[in-house]
């Protein structure tokens, strides 16, 4: 390893432990529970309410744009067409549209009928919201003069469903030069569940601090703790390889941020990777009892789609807050 590179890797984990001195309040795709997901309007509504970190996901169109969005395609629950329609099914992926393309669609409302509205009663829809560029969220967040707020960007990839993004290195190397060109290296991470992603991003920018995503929920586990063989999600890695031990397996990545499902955490689990050096930001905690009983395990960070919820009960508890930034 070079004498730069070891410079840039201090540099790195020197920036993280400065914000691991306040807890981090994330808003989950900009907070979905209040306002639509991974919009302009969302983001701007989370820095009015105070947060640490602006929890998104990017994706990369047919001529190169990276974007803002949580699935590789249009999905139906959020996004109307042309004529104001809800799609009926599962629309084109981002990477078959060009950007002027993908601007036709409106994703600032839910489709009334389908489950995903069910689940945030609370969220306003906005008429007109546009799939956002990431360059154009690192400028709202310039404008509103939020210099102490950090980004926290997933990749979205799936090694089951190659085609329908880029390859993982070129999608991490455009995500770099993004992150590079706003000047923001010291202000954001790369998180991702697809773990070939953070290691490209740890070859390729080791400024940058990286977050190991992980879930151990529903049939597709990308962890599984006795199943013989790697999982393709983990850049093949087997947990069982570290003792059944999933901050282990972390660790073993070269992680420094592990970020679980909360339904896989315990209080044991905390704290032994807080003792390996690990930060552990859970994802995604929306109701107050399992909020608060993260923060009794003194987690170093929370994701939430509510970071209203999530900021009412740090106040009660007497915790340093992130701070607001209105609209000016």
């Amino acid at each position: 390893m070079t004498r730069f590179k070891i410079v840039l890797i201090g540099a790195a984990l020197l920036a993280l432990s400065g914000c691991a001195t306040r807890f981090d309040l994330q808003a989950h795709r900009g907070g979905r529970g209040l306002a639509p997901e991974n919009t302009l309007t969302a983001f701007s509504k989370a820095l009015a309410i105070g947060v640490s970190t602006l929890e998104l996901d990017v994706g990369i169109t047919k001529d190169g744009v990276m974007v803002i969005s949580h699935d590789r395609y249009l999905n139906a629950d959020i996004t109307r067409d042309a004529q104001g329609k809800f799609l009926a099914e599962r629309g084109p992926t981002i990477m078959s549209l060009t950007f002027a393309e993908l601007q036709r669609y409106d994703v600032g409302r839910q489709n009334p009928a389908s489950n995903y509205a069910k689940s945030f009663p609370r969220q306003q829809g906005t008429d007109g919201e546009r799939v956002p560029t990431l360059a154009s969220l690192f400028d709202l967040v310039q404008k509103r003069g939020a210099t102490d707020v950090r980004f926290n960007i997933e990749t979205k990839l799936s090694p089951n469903a190659a085609t329908e993004t880029l390859a993982p290195e070129p999608f991490v190397r455009a995500l770099i030069a993004e992150i590079r060109k706003a000047g923001l290296t010291h202000r954001a991470t790369i998180q991702s569940f697809d773990w070939r992603t953070l290691q490209i991003a740890q070859r390729e920018a080791p400024e940058i601090v990286t977050v190991h995503l992980t879930s151990q929920q529903g049939a597709g586990d990308m962890v599984q703790v006795g199943k013989p063989g790697a999982s393709p999600w983990l850049a093949g890695l087997d947990v069982d390889d570290c003792g059944g031990s999933v901050p282990k397996l972390v660790k073993a990545a070269g992680g420094t941020v592990w970020s679980p499902n909360f339904k896989d955490v315990t209080e044991a689990l905390v704290l032994e990777a807080q003792s390996l050096g690990l930060k552990v930001v859970p994802w995604t905690v929306n109701d107050e009892p399992d909020l608060a009983r993260l923060l009794d395990w003194k987690v170093d960070g929370l994701i939430t789609d509510y970071p209203d919820r999530l900021r009412a009960l740090m106040t009660a508890r007497g915790m340093a807050l992130p701070t607001p930034y209105p609209a000016r």
